[in-house]
């Protein structure tokens, strides 16, 4: 961090950066780099900001309020990141004011907290400014890229925002949390409460960030030397990976994960990838694995809810509230929501298998859910049907997260995915749930892009007739590498589901 914000690449480690981009892209990876709003004095970036006087009064944050300030920062951006052929941008730091708060070693108390940070904001920013950061420097970024390049949309990944932020393409996440059960709990409800604010995308750190309590230097950060513990370093496994309790609650994040609008694994102080979980066919690796696999069947079901989002103003990530207003059980629980109208998530959020440095638990593998009244549900795995307004106990082994789908949902799924683009020749599925008539809107689009703000999308009605037993699916006006197209085939399940293959 000798040397952090400067957005000009170390040769010794990136001598062609353009050619790794690429070679990444030939994998089908996409690349994001993180990239920081204030930047030490020795890069040349720095001194490109202070020559123009477009620097805040810390003297290491750019203004991203002048429109001159945006622009050269996008500047700096596309001269070794954008033009390599980046993808996303992973925008850190975008409070952008939060040091102080983060010293000590105990964690203040709120109010003391929002009077620190207040404070430090009024040295260098308006009060009425001192929120829109973060909003601001993402219109920048989605402006300008706009403006260089309508290939490739717009994604922003950054920690801090505000209303209407969600219009320069943002994904918000809630930041360096801890790896606690108390923490994963929290995050639900925080997550459900921020997008009922009406910024549809939200994701967090799987696995919590900080894994190990301990402090910056003995872990090897860099851009912290202090040795002091500090109060954020909160997490309760000492031995990261190598803890099965650890190992534990990184599979049912994972899981809570995989429903959000971005699934994302990411931290300090331990390695995340599958393989650091074990090896095929044992436990934790084979939950993982069934985990990212489901992600990924479910992504024409995700699609459809991103396009949604987009034309209809929607949330993917939903609270009770919004689809069980009449409900009282259901409104005030935190636990739970809904992905999408049709199905209904139940997290696991405590051990049921181990506790810190490998300790057993004898505890048995199962979990309450509450049903929403109203309407019937089915369990998304087994396929049992219950009647809404009860509590029911669900199995909830290791690599099992209880979901529900309502009686007349219809889930598009997809087999073989091993990247989102893939244009797989498996069949097509749409997975109905009898007991009603159910609608959907498949979207489908070139993945990439924005002419479909110009009308190039398909929205495909699908319906379900419950008396008939029959299935409609509408016209498609476009074809894309993955569209789907063929005839049908109908298969009937004695389990009240129907699951219908486009071949």
């Amino acid at each position: 961090m000798e040397n952090g914000g400067n957005k000009i690449l170390d040769k010794t480690r990136y001598p062609d950066f353009k050619a790794a981009v690429e070679e990444l892209h030939r994998k089908h990876v996409h690349v994001m780099v993180s990239v920081w709003p204030n930047m030490s004095s020795d890069g040349e970036n720095y001194e490109e900001f202070k020559q123009e006087n477009l620097l805040l009064n810390d003297f290491s944050t750019y203004d991203a309020f002048n429109p001159e300030g945006r622009n050269m920062y996008w500047k700096q951006l596309e001269q070794e990141l954008f033009s390599a052929g980046v993808d996303a941008w992973w925008c850190d730091s975008t409070e952008p004011f939060s040091g102080p708060d983060w010293r000590g070693s105990y964690k203040k108390e709120p109010w003391e907290r929002y009077l620190i940070v207040g404070e430090e904001h009024k040295k260098y920013l308006d009060a009425g400014e001192a929120n829109l950061y973060g909003a601001v420097h993402a219109r920048g970024i989605y402006e300008n890229q706009r403006n260089s390049c309508e290939d490739k949309r717009v994604l922003n990944l950054t920690r801090s925002g505000y209303a209407g932020s969600q219009a320069y393409g943002t994904v918000l996440w809630s930041g360096d949390i801890c790896a606690t059960w108390e923490t994963f709990q929290k995050q639900i409800r925080e997550g459900l409460n921020f997008c009922m604010s009406g910024h549809p995308y939200w994701t967090l750190d799987a696995g919590g960030f900080f894994v190990v309590k301990d402090n910056w230097k003995k872990r090897g950060c860099g851009c912290h030397n202090d040795p002091e513990p500090k109060w954020f370093w909160q997490g309760g496994y000492e031995l990261g990976k190598e803890d099965r309790a650890y190992r534990e609650l990184y599979v049912r994040w994972m899981q809570f994960s995989l429903f959000l609008p971005m699934f994302r694994s990411h931290g300090t102080d331990t390695p995340r990838e599958i393989w650091n979980f074990g090896e095929p066919g044992t436990m934790f690796y084979d939950a993982l694995e069934k985990c990212i696999r489901l992600r990924y069947q479910l992504l024409p079901y995700t699609y459809s809810l991103a396009g949604k989002v987009a034309l209809h103003d929607y949330t993917m990530f939903r609270s009770l509230l919004f689809d069980f207003p009449e409900d009282e059980t259901a409104c005030e629980l935190g636990s739970q929501f809904m992905y999408g109208d049709s199905l209904l998530v139940c997290p696991v959020t405590e051990p049921m298998y181990y506790e810190p440095e490998n300790r057993s638990l004898e505890t048995k593998k199962q979990w309450n859910c509450y049903l929403p009244s109203g309407v019937s549900w089915y369990d998304f795995q087994s396929g049992e049907k219950y009647e809404g307004g009860q509590w029911v106990t669900v199995e909830a082994v290791l690599d099992r997260i209880p979901v529900f789908v309502r009686e007349g949902g219809i889930i598009p799924m997809e087999q073989g995915l091993e990247y989102t683009l893939e244009a797989v020749n498996t069949p097509f599925e749409f997975h109905i749930y009898e007991g009603k008539d159910g609608v959907f809107e498949l979207y489908e689009d070139a993945g990439d892009g924005y002419e479909y703000e110009s009308g190039t999308y398909n929205l495909i009605p699908i319906s379900w007739n419950d008396a008939e037993k029959e299935l409609c699916v509408g016209e498609s006006r476009f074809v894309f590498d993955q569209s789907i197209s063929g005839r049908i085939c109908v298969v009937h399940t004695s389990s009240g589901i129907t699951k219908t293959f486009l071949l």
